[in-house]
């Protein structure tokens, strides 16, 4: 969900093809990673892969990972590289494009070097999505998503690997990972290593090295870690605990025995507003650990609903794709990505999940997880109802399908909802899509993938045949799903009512949006807009200049809307906007901002109906 306030990423489950092996064996990979002697904030790495018997190879920085369905070309960071043979000299390469280097002699290489830029420092189009990007902050933070740091050469993805990282006294490591060994120790510095069972295993666990702030529990046999940068000490680990233990306390709860997970880790890092150093909010999730980027200056509450709402959904990941993945995914290319067609479920089911548990759990109340149902349908109409879910889902990367990508969150889950429902009126109440899933898991597991083309013949053979009429028409066909009459079985309506908005969002929904490249912020076109923006004259395509004499654009809009809700009733603000190349000054005086929106209510049955104990099976398992 790449907006300029509500964004959420996610990574699942991925793994590399086993393919011919070409050096000897003697030992892993080793990866050096140099976090105390930093220039110009730039990290030294080098990577020993032992000898090659092959004449040629390929070094490859990854072009884009697993579950952030973007083409972000990591090797654009990546600064002198050399290939050294093993008396110290220079060898010749070719770089053949962004992310890859073609080494001729290979038999006479002993490692590669480079060293290695940060992403957050990288601002307006190229810019990557923080919590899938690296930060490099000599002495007080280092944010190591490994794809941004350590390559794998051709063909070599499956053997094993060996980080050795030198890190600053004063820094401990924030990461799932268990040490190996500390190597070494002095005034200066310490050295972490970690042994890891192929290159997989390196990308899927983020490091964030900071001062000490640390937090540990155990929920149900499963140990959940908390690391907190927060550098203007707004926030501490221990502060941030209450809300995640209650949130994955009740997950763990839903999820029942499916879960083998043994160790969580939340890196969680705030960003300082002042230094503008995150391009997006949200989360980006592995196997068992999450990487959460957030605004410093959110207030608690926000806070934590936010975490909740994020860090949910990425724990959610441990069903789909970690244990239900197809070949796809499980032989991801890092540089010739082949996409799934099922990201309806891997992203759709898994924020579905997200959002039922909490109702569930009672966490929520009925009226908010159907008023989180209601946006959804709303936002999800923005899209091409009619476009194939499976074929937007394997052509992802591509255009016009890209563009398409934040309906995986939207319509994805409405898939999740809809299927959910009618297997519980196939099964009286009995099955539902988490009952599926657990079959799945069970059918396959992490180490097993599907075929793609045969995942709606196994959920029919788990289910019932009328489930296939579900799928080809509303998954991999262009009929939209009539919503009603899904809402009609659980004795459920849509209902128009007028609702209170926030000046800038309402709900998740912001009238607001951001153009990476000129870092502008516009008003969103096709939208109905609220009742304070109406007033003040506002149009779709208006790029905000100031806001009562302040300058905004995607860099600080989170202050904009921080302000605009310290804003008092009868206070007069005044926008300046460009519209057609004309700067226009549009003034209104403060209310609270109204907007008119389609929301399901429950009929008035009885307790005793069909309707209702299909609605309290599908709301309660």
């Amino acid at each position: 969900m790449k907006k300029a306030i509500y964004i959420l990423a996610f990574i699942g489950s991925f793994y590399s093809c086993k393919t011919t092996q070409s050096f000897e064996k003697d030992q892993p990979i080793i990866a050096s990673i140099d976090l105390v002697n930093v220039k110009e904030d730039k990290v030294p790495v080098i990577i020993d892969p032992n000898r090659f018997t092959t004449k040629t190879t390929i070094f490859h920085i990854p072009k884009t990972v697993p579950g952030t369905y973007s083409t972000d070309n990591y090797g654009q960071f990546i600064e002198n590289f050399k290939a050294l043979d093993y008396k110290g000299n220079e060898l010749e390469f070719e770089r053949i494009n962004d992310n890859s280097w073609h080494i001729s002699d290979a038999e006479n290489l002993d490692k590669v070097s480079y060293r290695v830029n940060d992403t957050y420092d990288i601002k307006g189009e190229e810019g990557v999505f923080s919590p899938s990007g690296t930060n490099i902050e000599a002495g007080e933070n280092f944010m190591l998503n490994l794809h941004g740091f350590v390559g794998y050469f051709e063909n070599e993805k499956e053997e094993p690997y060996r980080l050795e990282i030198k890190r600053p006294q004063g820094l401990i490591p924030g990461t799932a990972l268990s040490k190996t060994v500390a190597a070494s120790e002095n005034m200066e510095f310490k050295e972490d290593i970690y042994s890891l069972g192929r290159y997989f295993e390196v990308i899927d666990n983020p490091i964030m090295y900071a001062q000490p702030d640390t937090t540990s529990f155990m929920v149900e046999g499963m140990e959940v870690l908390i690391n907190v940068y927060s550098p203007n000490e707004k926030y501490t680990s221990e502060s941030i605990q209450p809300g995640i233990e209650k949130m994955i306390s009740a997950q763990k709860r839903f999820l029942g025995a499916i879960d083998n997970t043994g160790k969580y880790a939340i890196l969680l890092y705030l960003s300082d507003n002042e230094k503008q150093d995150a391009r997006g909010f949200g989360a980006l999730e592995h196997h068992t650990s999450t990487v959460v980027v957030l605004p410093e200056s959110m207030q608690p509450e926000q806070l934590q609903k936010t975490m909740t709402d994020v860090v949910s959904h990425e724990f959610f990941h441990i069903l789909t794709p970690l244990n239900v993945h197809s070949e796809e995914v499980h032989y991801f290319d890092y540089n010739d990505p082949k996409m799934s067609q099922h990201l309806w479920m891997y992203e759709g089911v898994t924020e579905y999940f997200a959002n039922l548990f909490q109702i569930d759990q009672g966490l929520i109340e009925k009226q908010d997880f159907y008023d989180r149902i209601s946006g959804k349908i709303k936002t999800s109409q923005q899209f091409d109802d009619t476009m194939p879910f499976t074929k937007m889902s394997k052509n992802i990367l591509e255009e016009p399908y890209k563009d398409s990508y934040y309906n995986v969150y939207q319509k994805g889950a409405l898939i999740g909802m809809a299927l959910d429902i009618r297997l519980r009126e196939l099964s009286d109440g009995k099955m539902g899509i988490l009952d599926l899933m657990k079959a799945l898991s069970k059918k396959y597991g992490m180490d097993k993938p599907f075929k793609d083309e045969e995942l709606f013949e196994d959920i029919v053979q788990l289910t019932y045949p009328e489930i296939r009429i579900f799928l080809e028409k509303y998954v991999n066909g262009s009929t939209p799903i009539p919503y009603n009459e899904f809402f009609a079985k659980v004795g459920l309506e849509q209902t128009e009512k007028e609702v209170n908005t926030g000046y800038f969002i309402k709900g998740q929904t912001p009238y607001i949006d951001g153009d990476p490249a000129t870092k502008d912020l516009f008003f969103r076109e096709n939208i109905e807009f609220n009742s304070f923006l109406k007033n003040l004259g506002v149009q779709g395509g208006d790029i905000i200049k100031s806001v009562n004499g302040e300058q905004y654009n995607i860099q600080n809009v989170y202050n904009l809307v921080m302000k605009a809700e310290s804003w008092k009733e009868g206070e007069e603000v005044t926008f300046v906007v460009l519209r057609e190349d004309k700067e226009l000054e549009l003034t209104a005086t403060t209310a609270q901002p109204t907007d008119t929106e389609t929301t399901i209510t429950e009929k008035d049955l009885p307790e005793s109906s069909q309707e209702v104990k299909l609605r309290n099976a599908w709301l309660k398992g």
